[in-house]
């Protein structure tokens, strides 16, 4: 089959193996190095070294897969299929619940690691049957690659001032993946930016990381302080992360463009129980096991339980700073670890439990 027939056939395999849009980018990122070079310059990255290790290959697509002729772009939604109109609402009240532990909705369901990359493993078998052997690698999240800049290159959106990709018909509340192919296929057209003055995202960031429209200072980040940061909380964010303890979805909550978010086809991103509408004071009582239990197969394994108990406790000590919270089943919970055996939790819940102390001097100085 000709280029335009394989492309027909990719889109239509796509569909059949859960992928909501296909597009196809160059190869050529050049003009994105200067950002990319920047950004890094800045430190925004963080303690992600590995975001600066592999130097610009991660802006050439040949050099991190030689002979790589096209990239096949994949985006899947991911809104549990529980979710209903309204979703924004609720997880904003979710929020307000000061006592109830915030796992990130791309995180309550299975790994989307596994997902992504078994499919795009079995749509490039599909295109083997079609076309013979094909030279191929697939990626998600997983290796040095611009995701985004190729998402936004291939016609999947636009980049919001979030820095995340945004799509007319489906908001941003879905997946990226790709196949690098040594196949030369047409590209995709690139979709114009629609967020025009809006900036919600930017307002409502809880750390203000988008320092800038299109910019975010990983450093900043909720979701980058409770997933890729190993170390302590700085002192300075701990009060501004309220209840979130894996990940942060403020700034997509605010997006005027999720009201086109659409629910996933898939089980895999159902949410999972005990990710959802738990204590904190629980979710700290989780033993080793526990936690084991409760995220496998889920992207939450992945911190571990030590960084797990290090964002509960936060959590919990901004829980004790409201009021109308069950401060005695928090101090409790909190006390219980204080004999753990990681001097990080144990930091992060003398921290938590001096919080009542906070509370009790401010009101103190209101009162005088």
């Amino acid at each position: 089959m000709d280029n335009g027939q394989l492309l027909t056939f990719i889109q239509t395999q796509a569909r059949t193996l859960g992928f909501s849009q296909i597009g196809v980018a160059p190869v050529n990122l050049s003009s994105a190095e200067p950002g990319l070079l920047a950004w890094l310059a800045a430190g925004y990255h963080g303690d992600m070294t590995y975001m600066a290790s592999h130097g610009l290959k991660r802006a050439r697509p040949a050099e991190l897969f030689p002979g790589t002729m096209s990239v096949i772009t994949v985006r899947m939604d991911y809104l549990p299929r529980t979710l209903t109109e309204g979703w924004q609402k609720v997880e904003f009240e979710r929020l307000d619940q000061h006592d109830e532990g915030v796992v990130s909705i791309y995180a309550r369901g299975r790994d989307y690691h596994r997902v992504l990359r078994s499919r795009l493993q079995a749509l490039a078998t599909k295109m083997e049957e079609a076309i013979g052997p094909l030279a191929y690698r697939a990626f998600t999240d997983s290796a040095p690659v611009m995701e985004a800049e190729l998402a936004t290159r291939s016609g999947q959106g636009w980049r919001g001032k979030h820095s995340l990709v945004l799509n007319r018909e489906a908001g941003s509340m879905f997946f990226l993946g790709e196949l690098f192919v040594n196949r030369s296929l047409p590209t995709m057209p690139i979709t114009s930016e629609h967020c025009g003055r809006c900036d919600a995202c930017m307002q409502i960031c809880p750390t203000q990381a988008i320092v800038a429209p299109y910019k975010v200072d990983a450093r900043r980040c909720i979701s980058y302080l409770t997933i890729e940061h190993a170390g302590p909380i700085p002192l300075e964010l701990r009060p501004l992360m309220g209840n979130h303890i894996y990940g942060c979805d403020d700034c997509q909550l605010a997006c005027p463009w999720n009201k086109f978010a659409r629910n996933s086809t898939l089980a895999d991103f159902d949410q999972r129980p005990g990710l959802v509408g738990q204590s904190l004071s629980r979710l700290l009582a989780w033993t080793e096991d526990e936690f084991l239990r409760y995220t496998e197969g889920g992207p939450v394994r992945r911190i571990g339980h030590e960084r797990w108990l290090r964002n509960v406790a936060v959590a919990c000590g901004n829980a004790l700073r409201q009021a109308g919270v069950d401060t005695k089943a928090l101090q409790t919970a909190l006390a219980a670890r204080l004999d753990a055996s990681s001097t990080l939790v144990v930091e992060h819940v003398q921290w938590a439990l001096a919080q009542s102390s906070v509370i009790a001097q401010d009101s103190t100085q209101t009162a005088s």
